[in-house]
């Protein structure tokens, strides 16, 4: 089994210094709005992706009046403890593993895989396609260490390509040719994106309509279309083909930077058909499913994260899910709340597999 044992945090939001141990399979953390649960978590997740699940910029994970902040985790692997250190210091991150660093922080995503639940998870129903996308992306950077090789190059030839595009004004000669190669470059990296989205999808609902029945306690038909330009069409020819339209709108219009996913509730959207009840349903069971889907490549659980799932929850949804993670299958689990007693009175079943954290202002 995966699980974090140790983890020091220092100018990390708003830590100043903290060491957590943690000897529980289940870690309960609680304290009042604002004292830190939150921020716990996403150190975790940090020392497990290398970046924060909630601020992009690494500004906003430095505490006030700092210029950059440690974590030191220790993981327990096949009985093996392994050390993981995340540094940022004046903008320049570094990550090592077992104190050799890394030199491309893409080798580290996967050694230690973890699934987050947060309230801000509604966006990826609600928010636009690069939600959705980046969702997907970041579950299937964890089963395929080659894929987020291929989403790091084709974004950077994107990149390349659309800065292209934009000086057409300013060059005196056809940019065809560096265009022909940058096509060539999309479709390399491309291709292999598009296939990995799609064979992933295609076995992938079944596991999420199995945990939405349970969660919701009633049958009700989920499921996905993975909206994709190279359904239709090759890259190559879709590339070649928009190309005066490329040029025109100075930038790329057709490629996986583009695909989306639309969920449906009983053949309807559910961005726009679904309940508030109903979103919340989907979004457990897509996580727990991709938590799944993880655990079953890995042949291990990874580590599960669940962040104010009782103020998100009715009660009956919450009881099926605290049960479910207290069966088989499930490894650590990470839980916030604001009260210590409903943590304690949903696990009383077995108070032994709880470990309770509380959080006050004056010891973050």
């Amino acid at each position: 089994m995966l699980s974090v044992s140790k983890i020091s945090l220092t100018q990390f939001k708003n830590y100043t210094h903290r060491v957590f141990h943690f000897s529980r399979r289940i870690v309960g953390v609680t304290g009042r709005n604002g004292s830190g649960k939150t921020n716990l978590l996403d150190a975790v997740y940090y020392l497990c992706f290398t970046k924060s699940y909630f601020h992009a910029a690494e500004s906003q994970n430095v505490q006030y009046h700092t210029n950059g902040f440690r974590l030191e985790g220790y993981f327990l692997r096949d009985g093996k403890e392994e050390k993981v250190v995340c540094t940022v210091k004046d903008g320049k991150k570094e990550i090592s593993l077992n104190d050799e660093p890394y030199e491309r922080f893409s080798r580290h995503i996967g050694q230690f895989p973890a699934v987050m639940i947060a309230p801000d998870d509604a966006e990826i129903i609600l928010g636009g396609s690069e939600d959705r996308r980046r969702w997907l992306d970041a579950l299937l950077c964890q089963l395929q260490p080659g894929y987020l090789d291929h989403l790091i190059a084709y974004h950077k030839i994107l990149q390349q390509r659309n800065s292209l595009l934009k000086s057409l004004l300013n060059m005196r000669h056809s940019p065809d040719p560096l265009l022909d190669v940058f096509d060539e470059q999309l479709v390399q990296h491309g291709v292999p994106v598009f296939e990995a989205r799609r064979a992933f999808l295609e076995n992938f609902t079944a596991q999420v309509q199995e945990r939405y029945d349970y969660l919701a306690g009633r049958h009700e038909t989920v499921a996905f279309r993975y909206q994709s330009q190279l359904h239709e069409q090759r890259l190559d020819k879709l590339l070649q083909e928009h190309r005066l339209r490329d040029k025109q709108l100075q930038r790329t219009t057709q490629g996986i930077h583009r695909d989306d996913l639309l969920f449906l509730l009983d053949d309807h959207p559910m961005k726009t058909s679904a309940s508030q009840g109903q979103r919340k349903s989907f979004l457990f069971a897509l996580k727990l499913a991709q938590y799944e889907a993880i655990r079953a490549h890995k042949q291990f659980p990874p580590v599960l994260l669940l962040d104010d799932v009782f103020e998100k929850l009715d009660q009956e949804r919450v009881s099926r899910l605290i049960a479910l993670v207290q069966g088989p299958g499930y490894g650590q689990v990470f839980i916030t709340d604001t009260h210590r007693d409903r943590l304690q009175q949903a696990f009383a079943a077995d108070p032994g597999v709880l470990q309770l954290i509380s959080m006050q202002e004056e010891d973050a």
